[in-house]
């Protein structure tokens, strides 16, 4: 499934700030506030494909190595690649549907596919994932800094190895004092947004992509670290053969290989800034090649993170692979290294989490209160909002055990609402006659899939959480 098709016609020369804002997904229109704004030719190719990898790439690298670790390496490789042309087939057909529709976001399509129920269901499934994503920010946060314990083994976290165990490093401490310190400041400032809507986000696309480059980036340095540890343990022979093959022994082992779907499903959203991709480009009939681009480049980071982080540390494979690299790996400044790659991606996370808590408050504001004033405008709303956010998602880090749990809620449930079956019951539905028997086809099948192998997750996350045992032993 490609996305050559699109043909839609070029906007030179157009103020941008006349489309929707898309940066902001589903951003209610009482929020913006128009400012002066330049001309904008529209964003390059290359700074196209670093911001919407960037929307791909996130957390939930971390847990791809323990998928390996469920399904071993060849079913692992290979499900993460069928991922990634599942997706370009869901946004291929998104988009084809938006140019029918004349929308400019995904919440257009929806209301146009579904009425004002589609879009407000498709914007509390953003809602729920986008928490569950800073959930998951927080909770690697924790592991780094304070240390997980699994299996009742516990892997100590970097305060803990520099100053020892106190108090005062333990992880519900060390939360509570990032949150108040670093999140809670960060969040209540109202420039975030006075700034994004002052100036025309399209405008700042182009320049976005050295921002996105270096957030990329940050996977790579991650990918190379593990990479070169890997090839030094592969040299001195220190590295046993992984396991190439799941290992199934009775049914509820084979149900249990399902639970690694939500994670897949997680890694490869960014529907809902495909849209804000396409209005920017300076040429959108690019959009084929920027997400076909951008995909590859995403599906070659997780293969071989994957890869490299379930040969480096096996069976021993962590949900979140950070906590792995917790002592001294036997080889020249182990040590130094495992400080690098976990404190390094501590301090992105904690400057990436403003920036996407911003969207999230905007979002549930607009979906409690449609017809209130602008947030900005309100000062006891914002500060309930933004209280109720930060509080719920610190409780949250602190009662889910692992990020595996969060991927495997709001990767089941919103995630794949969002990736698959949205676009595939928008296709079904074709309001204009433009599916292929074919299209439709490939849409049930990708419904039923969906809904079957999540619906399985679920049951087997929860048959282990009442049987007290892991879903991956």
């Amino acid at each position: 499934m490609t996305i050559g098709s699109l043909k839609p016609p070029k906007h030179k020369n157009v103020r941008k700030s006349d489309r929707l804002d898309e940066k902001v997904p589903l951003l209610p229109t009482k929020q913006e506030e128009h400012g002066g704004c330049e001309e904008f030719d529209g964003a390059s190719f290359t700074g196209a494909v670093f911001n919407l990898s960037t929307t791909i790439v996130g957390a939930g690298i971390m847990a791809l190595p323990a998928t390996m670790k469920a399904l071993g390496l060849v079913l692992g490789i290979a499900m993460i690649i069928f991922m990634a042309f599942l997706a370009e087939a869901s946004i291929e057909l998104l988009l084809r549907f938006s140019r029918a529709a004349k929308a400019t976001s995904y919440g257009g399509v929806m209301g146009e596919a579904f009425g004002k129920c589609g879009k407000i269901c498709l914007q509390i499934c953003i809602l729920v994932n986008n928490i569950g994503i800073l959930i998951v920010y927080m909770i690697i946060i924790g592991d780094v800094l304070s240390g997980t314990t699994s299996s009742g083994i516990h892997r100590a976290g970097v305060l803990e190895g520099w100053f020892g165990v106190h108090w005062w490093n333990g992880r519900g401490f060390v939360l509570l004092v990032t949150t108040l310190v670093v999140f809670a400041p960060l969040a209540c400032l109202k420039r975030i947004g006075a700034f994004s809507h002052s100036l025309n986000i399209a405008v700042l696309a182009d320049s976005l992509k050295i921002t996105s480059g270096i957030s990329v980036g940050l996977a790579v340095v991650f990918l190379v670290i593990t990479v070169g540890i890997t090839l030094i343990k592969l040299i001195n022979g220190s590295i046993s053969m992984p396991r190439l093959l799941p290992n199934v022994t009775d049914l509820t082992s084979f149900l249990n290989l399902f639970t690694v779907v939500p994670v897949l499903v997680t890694a490869y959203i960014c529907h809902y800034n495909v849209h804000s991709i396409d209005n920017e480009l300076e040429d959108n009939t690019q959009i084929k090649g920027v997400v076909r681009s951008s995909l590859a480049l995403c599906a070659t980071v997780y293969v071989m993170i994957s890869l490299f982080g379930f040969l480096l540390f096996g069976d021993a494979t962590l949900d979140d692979v950070l906590a792995n690299f917790d002592a001294d790996l036997g080889i020249p400044y182990g040590s130094l290294l495992n400080d690098v790659v976990r404190v390094s991606y501590v301090g992105h996370l904690m400057l990436v989490f403003p920036i996407a808590f911003y969207p999230l408050r905007l979002n549930l504001d607009g979906l409690l209160f449609p017809s209130a004033m602008p947030l900005l405008l309100d000062n006891l709303r914002f500060a309930l909002i933004t209280v109720g956010l930060v509080t719920l998602i610190f409780f949250g880090a602190n009662f889910i055990p692992s990020i595996w749990v969060a991927f495997q809620f709001t990767g089941a449930t919103a995630a794949v609402c969002i990736g698959f079956i949205f676009p595939a019951a928008i296709t079904v539905r074709d309001r204009h006659g433009i599916a292929s028997n074919k299209d439709k086809i490939l849409c049930i099948i990708m419904i039923v899939l969906a809904l079957f192998s999540n619906l399985v997750a679920i049951y087997s996350d929860a048959y282990a959480l009442f049987k007290n045992v892991s879903p991956r032993k």
